[in-house]
């Protein structure tokens, strides 16, 4: 960290930049100094939360470090690098990251001049930050909360500069397909051909194999001419299996051996043809759970696992059901105003329980804009009787089964009504911080406190490890 490096400069990013009060102001110079020389520029941190990638340099790990970590919000992509002299132990580098860190350098680790390396990771990132807020994604793949924006960075991070395979994995409805096709739409290789879509559980029978394989003329009864398998079309593009935990046990060793070969055979000949696709898969079953009661292979499910996402619920990602709401009534009404929403609409919405996820949000505003007439606000008439709320006095969707069920796990490991009490508190305001960014004000509302009494939990933070 002692002089700048000579080194091939990358496309001009701006980032933020903090420093501790402890790192020396010549470092903090030195370090600058060495980061503009790679095309970096850096501002400092006007606000926290913070928004978008940035630097965080300090000196020692201690509650005001992982305090700053928290504080910056999910927005912040921090990437904190280590200034004093003697290295980190294994587990500061995983309280950082518990703290919020995307990731973490050790200035001692990293030889006298660590700026490539920063520098790599900050441009990387905000190329996926560019991309997250593009309307290619923004328009397509409604949502902001944090949960649904963590997903998205991994997905664009991983569909940009990564060429394996993906496991995409979620309850149904949830949006599994809309993140197979952005990792087809973002494979930056040249010339890509088509994305090819075989739902797993229509598979099934003896026409199974001509599916994925193909067939000759007469291969089998009905067999009137020849015929391309998804194998074939996917070639040079990718291949996405939907609901790939419903595969036929006898066609899982005939999968994975063209996902290791890149060959296969038609039904029907006996000449080998070559394939080469990229493979996403998705499902909402537990793989690992299929694999240990043998009804799928771990071979292939180790060869299908190049990486895996997890798509959040809606439950999780609460704060979008608004915008997804009206995100599908400009679809219901192309070419026409948006209408506004009342508020016991916008509330029902809000607390209404969606076991089918954004598939069931969807198909109730399609009902709901069928029956709305004219371009003023929807109202409560517009939605059809069977989506009301039966007991408009005591709505409470959240207290349902889930709810009991976290309370019935507490109660049998001993936890008695305060510990339950305090721990769903502690629970809310987590969670509540999440979502709002950081930002305590929002945060507060949406818990129903002021902002003095969620500072003065907060400053006690016993939530927070």
């Amino acid at each position: 960290m002692n002089a700048p490096c000579n080194t091939h400069r990358i496309p001009l990013a701006e980032v933020w930049f903090h420093a501790c009060s402890a790192v020396p102001e010549a470092r903090r110079a030195t370090l600058l100094a060495a980061l503009a020389a790679q095309g970096l520029a850096v501002e400092p941190l006007r606000q926290v939360p913070a928004a978008g990638p940035g630097l965080l340099l300090f000196d020692a790990v201690d509650a005001g470090l992982l305090d700053l970590l928290r504080d910056l919000g999910p927005a912040a992509r921090a990437l904190a690098v280590h200034a004093g002299a003697e290295p980190l132990s294994a587990a500061q580098h995983w309280r950082l990251l518990d703290a919020g860190a995307a990731d973490v350098l050790d200035g001692p680790q990293q030889g006298p001049c660590p700026a490539p390396a920063i520098a790599a990771r900050l441009q990387r990132w905000a190329t996926v930050e560019s991309l997250l807020d593009a309307p290619l994604v923004r328009d397509n793949l409604v949502g902001a909360s944090p949960a649904w924006r963590r997903l998205l960075r991994e997905v664009i991070d991983f569909a940009r500069h990564a060429e394996a395979g993906a496991l995409v994995v979620g309850e149904s409805g949830c949006g599994k397909e809309l993140i197979a096709r952005l990792i087809h739409t973002l494979d930056p290789r040249r010339d890509k051909g088509e994305l090819v879509v075989l739902d797993c559980s229509t598979v099934a029978g003896d026409l199974a194999g001509s599916e994925f394989f193909g067939h000759e003329r007469g291969a089998f009864t009905g067999a009137v001419g020849a015929r391309e398998g998804a194998f074939a079309l996917a070639d040079g593009g990718t291949l996405f299996l939907d609901e790939i935990g419903e595969l036929p046990m006898a066609l899982q060793p005939r999968l994975l051996r063209v996902v290791q070969e890149r060959s296969y055979k038609r039904l029907g000949s006996n000449r080998w043809e070559r394939t080469d696709f990229r493979l996403v898969c998705a499902t909402h079953r537990d793989l690992a759970v299929e694999v240990a009661g043998g009804s799928f292979r771990a071979d292939l499910y180790w060869r299908i696992a190049g990486a895996v996402f997890e798509v959040p619920p809606l439950r999780r990602r609460s704060e979008d059901i608004v915008p997804l709401a009206r995100h599908f009534l400009a679809q219901a009404r192309p070419g026409r105003p948006v209408p506004a929403l009342q508020d016991a609409v916008l509330e029902h919405l809000q607390q209404r329980d969606y076991p089918g996820n954004v598939r069931e949000l969807r198909q109730l505003v399609g009902r709901i804009a069928a029956r709305h007439v004219g371009d003023g606000p929807i109202s409560v008439g517009d939605l059809p009787a069977g989506d009301r709320p039966t007991d408009p006095e005591h709505p409470a969707p959240w207290q349902g089964e889930e709810f009991e069920a976290a309370i019935r796990r507490a109660l049998d490991r001993g936890a008695g009504l305060r510990d339950i009490g305090q721990g769903a508190a502690e629970a809310a305001i987590r969670i509540a911080l999440d979502q709002s960014g950081g930002n305590l004000q929002r945060a507060a509302a949406r818990l129903g406190v002021t902002d003095r009494a969620l500072q003065m939990r907060r400053a006690a933070r016993p939530w927070a490890g």
